[in-house]
């Protein structure tokens, strides 16, 4: 595996972990948070295996997905999974959005993520 690949999937899986740990210490927003930096690392890591250029510095996951051709390998639950985490990367970053995802981000929803966040984390991960 090309050392491009590892560094990504390294940060991932370090995303991961401090994904966990927000929960763990009930910091809901930066669980939603996280969970977008796992996939977002592991769709770079994708694009780095497939791709000759370096992954587009942008946090949209679908074009990510689009750009690296993983899109078309993609069950429909899992772009509703990356659909749903798109707004958690931009929106927690400002004041407007938090109330509102705070009521969403309880620690049940914030459970389904890691877990979600982890089967999709782990697909990818059996693609490089």
């Amino acid at each position: 595996m090309a050392d491009k690949v590892k560094y990504w999937i390294e940060l991932s899986d370090y995303d991961f972990d401090t994904a966990q740990a927000m929960l763990e210490t009930r910091r809901f927003l930066y669980v939603g948070f996280m969970c977008h930096q796992v996939i977002e690392k592991m769709l770079k890591a994708y694009w780095s295996k497939v791709l000759e250029e370096p992954p587009l510095k942008i946090h949209h996951l679908s074009r990510l997905a689009a750009k690296s051709g993983l899109i078309d390998e993609l069950s429909e639950e899992q772009m509703d999974f990356i659909d749903s985490l798109e707004p958690l990367n931009i929106e927690a970053r400002y004041p407007s959005y938090k109330e509102q995802l705070i009521k969403v981000l309880t620690p049940e929803y914030c459970g389904e993520l890691l877990s979600k966040t982890k089967a999709l984390q782990l697909w990818i991960k059996s693609r490089l």
